[in-house]
């Protein structure tokens, strides 16, 4: 059944209507946004499964906290900040080791565009799914989401250098990944 919103609810009833928990808003609001959440999930998730975990959990979190959403602000900009950091999360909580530090990652080359451009969609997001967890992460966030590797050693809480070495490796797997394909 799909639910329309009449042209005489505002963004703002909408809204409410989510903070009193009706269902039918949730269900618009979820199916509104699930695919492209779910995009935003699966560059951070090892498989479907686990992104369909950040995905659940994150509209979790978005439920119990839309009455912290501050109009003037994209509501799906703010849901993908949502999304994003439930899977920094869902991270956390599944990691087994980190990257040492590598003074070295200045030296090393990263991603040749040629690589990326002969490859489909579908082909980059199952090489970026073999990525370890760390460098995965620290992938998206740096080259999808634009965080520089300060932000970005803050919220994983590692440092700076070990940042830019997740990246300059995760770069070079990508490249062994996608050659492989070619």
């Amino acid at each position: 059944m799909d639910f329309v919103l009449p042209f005489k609810y505002s963004e703002k009833d909408f809204l409410a209507a989510c903070m009193r928990n009706e269902r039918w808003a949730q269900k618009q609001l979820y199916e509104m946004h699930y695919s492209q959440m779910m995009g935003v999930c699966l560059r951070y998730a090892k498989n479907e499964h686990d992104a369909l975990d950040i995905l659940q959990e994150g509209f979790i979190k978005v439920f119990r906290n839309i009455a912290k959403y501050q109009p003037g602000t994209t509501l799906a900009a703010w849901i993908r900040r949502i999304m994003v950091n439930t899977a920094i999360d869902f991270y956390r909580k599944n990691i087994r080791r980190r990257t040492e530090d590598l003074d070295t990652a200045y030296d090393l080359k990263s991603l040749d565009a040629d690589a990326i451009s002969q490859c489909t969609e579908k082909e980059i997001l199952e090489a970026v799914q073999q990525l370890t967890p760390a460098y995965r992460v620290v992938f998206n966030l740096y080259a999808i989401e634009g965080y520089s590797h300060k932000e970005i050693a803050e919220l994983m809480e590692i440092t700076e250098s070990t940042s830019r070495s997740n990246l300059v490796k995760s770069r070079m797997k990508l490249r062994e990944i996608l050659k492989k394909k070619m």
